[in-house]
């Protein structure tokens, strides 16, 4: 298995690589301090079998010249406007397995001209499974609210025929009708994942699968399980699934209620229920002449917005032990909204080994009245920490009196980099490094873009983030992941059939530790562009409403990069950390 960071260094720059999902972060540093004229990171890459390299881009540069017309691209390369953090996620395009160089150079700018200074080329491999023959990991690409969604989807009439007007109307809506791959696009490596194990699953006859939905409203998911019913002889079902009936999903019209319609009369297998509060899992279970093979789990709903508007997370375990526990919970749930609960398989952790000998662990819910079974080691993960924790917690403002809630509150007065988002009814609140809130209104940029970006789509009404995660020290031999279904609550923990799990593994803590930070410097800098936008009394005449690089300081100004040099500050952990 190909290592998942890599560093080299020369005089005072240091580079640390690391492998994500589809991404690479790039981790800079250097030592000591540098001169007052250092402008940033030019950096340039060379993907596998390229003939060279090619620049980075940027979309902000020094300044905008009268007269130019701005369109917010990329229009700017980073040897001519380089990149002022200590940190960059890239996005190969057109990603390709081997390895990726990268080449970091550090920039100086005297009288307006730029010059090179130190510089590092590293490589590493990006596009594989993330722990081979035992879990692929994907994410959505949660970028409909992006100045990248804007760059590749611009028509915004075409961009009303993406979603359903209501949830209820999906399985009715013509997909083809919207923009060329934005489905692709906007679902990233968690939808080629699922359509994936559907597409063989249509195409194999001695394939049958098992399903948990909480949300269903995809069409062509639900036209796959369609194809898989169909095969039922003798009695036999070829697709069980049980499907949430709570709420909204119980109406006579709901998109659960006609999907649950149409896979009967397709010959399933076909259960409601909603076990004390929610059926809550998004499960897919693959068995291959009855033998269970793969499972897919995770964060992920079966809807519209679940696979193409939502932050999500997708799980696809390979690992027998791991599919045969989500098989034993399956056959619970069938059974009816109790069976699970009163079983043994829902009172501890079930714990597994990973090929690298990494250990993993999965609980199941509902747990009444002993939520701690499953929050209790979480708890105690955010409590030992001692390096940083990240985390992605969709409903933590409803649990104002939970231990993950608390746990998380604490964070604030630890000296270790902590960056998290939750929900909330005015937006998203996105909790930075240095403790300081951030509300992101989806809707603000699509009127108010600050020069030099462009109006951005809302994703249109609904939650935008609906990750639960939590990263702690994955830059440690102590790494952990705690992911899945569950909202991390105790009311959540006592009422849903969910499920949590426990990875204690760098990689796999390495990749959502980079899915969180490209999510939450989205935000945050969503938050600094809406700051830039807002048209405040005087603020054209204070330079307001334009982003731009900063150059040199003059007398009495600070360079870009000091507040990254305060002894015992956030930002200076944020330097050292990615790239150490």
């Amino acid at each position: 298995m190909p290592v998942h960071e890599v560093e080299g260094a020369t005089g005072a720059l240091k580079v640390k690589l690391r492998r994500g999902e589809r991404m690479c972060l790039i981790g800079m540093n250097v030592d000591p301090k540098p001169a007052p004229d250092f402008v940033g990171f030019a950096i340039e890459v060379q993907s596998p079998g390229a003939a060279g390299f090619q620049w980075l881009r940027n979309r902000l540069a020094f300044d905008y010249p009268q007269g130019t017309t701005l369109t917010g691209n990329r229009d700017y390369l980073t040897s001519q406007a380089p990149l002022q953090t200590f940190r960059w996620i890239h996005f190969p395009y057109q990603p390709k397995p081997g390895e990726y160089a990268y080449r970091v150079t550090m920039m100086h700018m005297t009288a307006a001209a730029l010059r090179a200074g130190d510089q590092v080329t590293v490589g590493i491999e990006l596009f594989d499974e993330t722990v081979p023959g035992f879990v692929d990991i994907g994410f959505t690409r949660n970028f409909a609210s992006s100045q990248a969604f804007a760059d590749t989807f611009p028509d915004r009439a075409g961009r009303k025929l993406i979603l359903p007007d209501k949830a209820k109307d999906g399985l009715s809506l013509d997909k083809t009708k919207a923009p060329d791959g934005v489905y692709q696009w906007l679902g990233g490596k968690s939808t080629e994942l699922l359509f994936g194990i559907l597409a063989e699953a249509t195409q194999d006859a001695a394939t049958t699968l098992d399903v948990l939905a909480y949300d269903l409203n995809e069409p062509d998911m639900v036209a796959c399980l369609e194809t898989v019913a169909r095969r039922a002889a003798g009695g036999v079902a070829t697709l069980r699934i049980v499907i949430d009936d709570s709420d909204d999903h119980g109406k006579a019209d709901s998109a659960e209620t006609q999907a649950a319609g149409r896979l009967r009369t397709a010959g399933a297998e076909v259960h409601r229920h909603h076990f004390d509060g929610l059926q809550h899992n998004k499960v897919v279970i693959v068995k291959r002449n009855g033998v269970a093979e793969r499972v897919i789990c995770g964060s992920t709903n079966f809807s519209f917005r679940g696979l193409y508007i939502q932050a999500n997370n997708m799980l696809l375990f390979s690992a027998p032990e791991a599919v045969n526990l989500f098989s034993q919970m399956f056959a619970l749930a069938r059974v009816g909204p109790k069976a699970l609960e009163a079983d043994p398989l829902s009172k501890i952790w079930h714990a597994l080994t990973a090929p690298d000998g990494s250990t993993v662990r999965i609980c199941f819910s509902p747990h009444p009245g002993t939520s701690s079974v499953s929050l209790t080691p979480l708890e105690g993960a955010i409590e030992q920490a001692t390096s940083s924790i990240f985390y992605s917690v969709a409903f933590l403002n409803q649990d104002t009196k939970g231990p993950i809630r608390k746990a998380l509150d604490r964070l604030l007065d630890k000296p270790l980099f902590s960056y998290g988002v939750v929900n909330r009814k005015s937006g998203l609140k996105l909790v930075k490094p240095d403790g300081s809130d951030g509300v992101v209104d989806f809707k603000y940029l699509g009127a108010h873009a600050p020069t030099p970006f462009k109006e951005e789509w809302s994703g249109e009404a609904g939650i935008n983030i609906h990750h639960k995660f939590v990263v702690t020290d994955f830059d440690l031999p102590s790494a952990k992941l705690f992911a899945g279904s569950s909202n991390l609550s105790f009311s959540g923990e006592e009422g849903n059939g969910d499920h949590l799990i426990q990875i204690s593994n760098a990689r796999v803590a390495t990749a959502y530790a980079i899915e969180a930070l490209r999510m939450f410097d989205h935000l945050h800098f969503r938050t600094k562009m809406e700051e830039a936008g807002v048209p405040k009394s005087g603020a054209a005449k204070a330079g307001k409403g334009v982003i731009k690089l900063a150059k040199p300081p003059g007398p009495g100004e600070t360079a870009w990069f000091e507040r990254f040099y305060i002894a015992d500050s956030q930002k200076l952990r944020d330097r050292l950390l990615f790239s150490r």
